[in-house]
């Protein structure tokens, strides 16, 4: 009897481990990001003053992003047939002055919120030249870092057009968000 529960008990063994197929070899060649969907708002921030030379908005998200979101800031620079023309932060901006100043457009994000930063050469003050600071408007989109291995190749994030497109944000549904 005891030979007929050892072999029982062998053969137990033997079917639980030939029943487990660890044959796990599917590769996803796109995976689909379910959590992340791309969002665009605008924005025309009240920059505080921080010194002579740099100015600070700082804004929340209405609900913190998930890790696998990046925030890309767009500050409007112009219109083109009446089409706002749009560049990626950081942008820096030369005065044209004969001491060479320019103006740095600069951006942060974390989960909770962003910060944009506005500073220039310590020989311009941009206190003294507010159209650098006042009335600018930017675009906050929102879109997922984990697209594929050919994301970066199909899309060039300095090209406002070229991420609406392959993210499909629909500029119609871009509502402007009321800032502090």
């Amino acid at each position: 009897m005891k030979k007929i529960l050892l072999f029982l008990f062998l053969g137990a063994v033997g079917f639980t481990a030939y029943s487990c197929d660890n044959d796990d070899d599917v590769v996803v060649q796109n995976p689909v990001d379910y959590d992340t969907y791309s969002t665009a708002y605008d924005i025309s921030p009240s920059f505080t003053r921080v010194n002579d030379n740099l100015y600070r908005f700082s804004d929340d998200f209405n609900s913190p992003l998930v890790e696998s979101d990046v925030v890309l800031i767009y500050m409007q620079n112009g219109t083109d047939g009446g089409a706002p023309v749009w560049k990626l932060l950081p942008y820096t901006y030369h005065v044209g002055n004969l001491a060479n100043d320019a103006v740095d457009y600069l951006f942060d994000f974390s989960k909770f919120g962003i910060t944009i930063n506005i500073n220039s050469t310590t020989a311009f003050s941009l206190t003294a030249n507010p159209s650098y600071y006042q009335g600018k408007n930017f675009r906050v989109v929102v879109v997922p870092a984990k697209t594929g291995k050919s994301a970066k190749a199909a899309v060039n994030y300095e090209d406002y057009n070229s991420v609406i497109k392959y993210y499909n944000i629909d500029e119609s549904k871009i509502q402007t968000k009321v800032t502090k």
